[in-house]
């Protein structure tokens, strides 16, 4: 399994977190298979997504589609995302 990590912050939480679920079915689409949504302790506006993928590839293909920016202008980022990926490995 692949997570792929995006920080960034919002300008609402409450409006961000409307235009994350509205983009769940493109996230489903590319083949993501769950997720995680965290907020820092101090800043709740300052957001922790973790998605969860097959393979590395439809992380990758997800994380560079040219819509994403797109979608998270809409929602209210205010930051420059930070998208990390990692990979599952046995312990």
């Amino acid at each position: 399994m692949t997570t792929v990590a995006v920080r960034h912050h919002v300008a609402d939480y409450d409006t961000w977190k409307t235009g994350y679920d509205g983009h769940g079915a493109v996230r489903k689409q590319n083949g993501c298979t769950g997720d995680m949504l965290l907020r820092d302790a101090n800043d709740p506006n300052e957001v922790l997504v973790l998605t969860f993928w097959p393979t590395a590839a439809d992380a990758q293909a997800f994380a560079t589609d040219p819509g994403l920016p797109e979608a998270m202008q809409k929602a209210g980022v205010t930051s420059e995302p930070r998208i990390e990926i990692y990979e599952e490995t046995s312990s």
